[in-house]
Parts: structure tokens; C-alpha cells; sequence
């Protein structure tokens, strides 16, 4: 990469502040989408991965810029692996993390199996035609909790039970979720495929 400035394709401040400070030690400065004006892309995509290629071309396009996209969500096995890709968006518009969470405790109850993985696919384009993107995915492996617990993280956070650590991702420090966490995962991962 020659470039140490790269786009985050997304508005998601939560995602901005977890990305770029698994960046900073390598020198790469990020700016949002939003600071340069760029709307959201469409995500019409059943993957992750297709969603994130979208967004990623969407945001390089407009900028000029190499560009990072994430797609990433909450997949429960009893529930065919929803909300998935739909997770921002689970209790429709507009996006509202307590409400999606609200709904996501209302079509578990009574489900024994609570089994679940926040999924992140990560895509990086050195241009909008990039014939070859750099993916990298993460999985963290979890379960569901009963109700609500903690008061860091976003989205899921507080319902995401993290059974090795007996407490779910809401009750870790930003710098223990950024070292154990689906993007912390696949952002090893593609900076170990930038690198080579």
C-alpha cells in the first residue's frame, strides 16, 4: 500500500474508534466515509462478504482512496443464522441497537440452544476497479445471555455471552474486546495479507 490514508466505508462510529485503533500502530490514519460526504452504499447482498465488496468499491469510487468496508453481525444458529446480515437493521428503521436487541431476546425465548458467532468480513480495495481486494473474516464464537449485561461495546454487545471469560462482550474493556473480537480478528488477518 503506498497510500497510509485509507477510507472507512461506513458511518458507524463505534466501528471507526475499534478500527482505527487496531490501525494506529501500523501508521495507517482512517477517515469515515462521512467526513468527506460519501452516502452509505446499498447492501441488497445475502453475505457479508458480497456487502462488504460493495461498499468498498461505493467508498474508493467517490474518494479516490483506498478502502476499507466492513460487513459484519450477530449469526444464531437457532434462528438459521439471523439476524446476520441484517443485524443493523433487525428491527427495521430506523437502525436502533435496543430495539434490535429487544427483538432479538423476544424470538429467543423459550430456545434452549443459544449458540451464536459475531461474523466480520473485511474488505480492502487500493481502487473502485481493485481486480484483486484483500478479504479477511473473523468469527468469535458465543452465545446469547437472557437479558442485557454491561455498558461498553454497541449493537449486541450486551447479549453476546463469551463463555471463556463468563461475561459477555458489553463488560470488556475496549482494549480487551479489541484484542479478542471478530474485526480485531480479521483485521489481523488482512493486515498479515497486506503485509505479504
Amino acid at each position: 500500500m503506498t497510500s497510509q490514508k485509507w477510507l472507512l466505508a461506513s458511518n458507524n462510529d463505534g466501528k471507526r474508534k475499534e478500527f482505527a485503533a487496531l490501525l494506529a500502530p501500523i501508521g495507517v490514519s482512517l477517515i469515515s466515509q462521512g467526513e468527506l460526504a460519501i452516502p452509505e452504499a446499498p447492501e441488497p447482498y445475502l453475505t457479508f462478504l458480497e456487502n462488504a465488496l460493495a461498499k468498498a468499491r461505493h467508498a474508493a469510487r467517490l474518494s479516490g482512496l483506498p478502502s476499507l468496508a466492513d460487513d459484519s453481525g450477530l449469526c444464531v444458529d437457532a434462528l438459521g443464522g439471523a439476524p446476520g446480515v441484517h443485524s443493523a437493521r433487525y428491527a427495521g428503521e430506523p437502525k436502533s441497537d435496543t430495539r434490535n436487541n429487544a427483538l432479538l431476546l423476544e424470538r429467543m425465548t423459550g430456545i434452549a440452544d443459544r449458540c451464536a458467532a459475531f461474523v466480520c468480513t473485511l474488505v480492502l480495495v487500493r481502487h473502485a476497479e481493485d481486480p484483486d481486494p484483500i478479504v479477511a473474516q473473523g468469527r468469535w464464537l458465543g452465545s446469547i445471555v437472557q437479558q442485557p449485561s454491561g455498558s461498553g461495546g454497541f449493537g449486541y454487545d450486551p447479549l453476546f455471552w463469551i463463555n471463556e471469560l463468563s461475561c459477555t462482550s458489553a463488560d470488556l474493556s475496549s482494549q480487551q474486546k479489541n484484542s479478542l473480537s471478530h474485526r480485531a480478528q480479521a483485521m489481523r488477518r488482512l493486515l498479515e495479507l497486506c503485509k505479504s
